[in-house]
């Protein structure tokens, strides 16, 4: 199994969403040793925000591409080669004013691409990136999954939507949710995340065993 990590919480080694990412990413990688695993850090390299030379470039046959098109369109191409080589995706963020963060939101810019990862038919979009599991890892300062504040959360129903347009319907969440309550509060949050990432080790493990019997 080919795993890809992205990570993009810009609080760097104090993310809970990247903690608990990497740390169901090498759970996953320890439980097979066939297994691969390719990190994409979006904030240590962060992706460019598209541009003029990047949504014309994308459209313009590569051998008459300017060199800037043909460098922004190679950026992308690298991480759509990753996201198809991917048996298993990993998306972590922190929940940053009721939504992703904007590495993330880049990442998503190159990936959705005409052609390439959707296309349109007679019977309308058709999602080209199939096969996949998604686990999306999501950390924020208050509770968005229950009660009066689920209609503030634009970080989940986004992804889900954007990653199913392009044909990933796959997809699980693991919330550290709360930790800006208290000591107690992060505490609660991570164990319950730690939990989730436990068992879905566990479960694709029993997975793999039956795979092979």
């Amino acid at each position: 199994m080919s795993i890809l990590l992205v990570t993009s919480s810009p609080r760097g080694a104090a993310s809970h969403s990247t903690r608990i990412a990497t740390e169901l990413a090498n759970k996953l990688l320890a439980a097979d040793p066939s297994n691969t695993l390719v990190v994409r850090d979006l904030v240590a390299n962060p992706l460019p925000h598209i541009d003029p030379d990047y949504s014309t470039g994308i459209y313009t046959p590569a051998e008459a591409r300017s060199q800037r098109q043909a460098e922004v369109v190679g950026v992308s191409d690298a991480v759509l080669d990753e996201l198809f080589a991917a048996d298993t995706i990993i998306l972590a963020t922190g929940f940053i004013n009721f939504g992703i963060s904007s590495t993330l939101k880049s990442w998503v810019d190159h990936v959705a691409r005409s052609g390439k990862t959707f296309s349109y038919g007679e019977g309308g979009p058709k999602g080209l990136v199939n096969g996949k599991k998604v686990y999306i890892v999501l950390a924020s300062g208050g509770i968005y999954s229950e009660g009066a504040a689920v209609q503030m959360d634009h970080a989940i129903p986004y992804l889900r939507g954007v990653l199913g347009f392009l044909g990933m319907t796959d997809v699980d969440v693991i919330r550290i949710e709360g930790v800006g309550m208290g000591p107690d509060a992060v505490d609660a949050a991570i164990a319950k995340a730690t939990a989730k990432v436990n068992a879905v080790v566990a479960g694709t493990a029993g997975k793999q065993v039956a795979a092979a019997a």
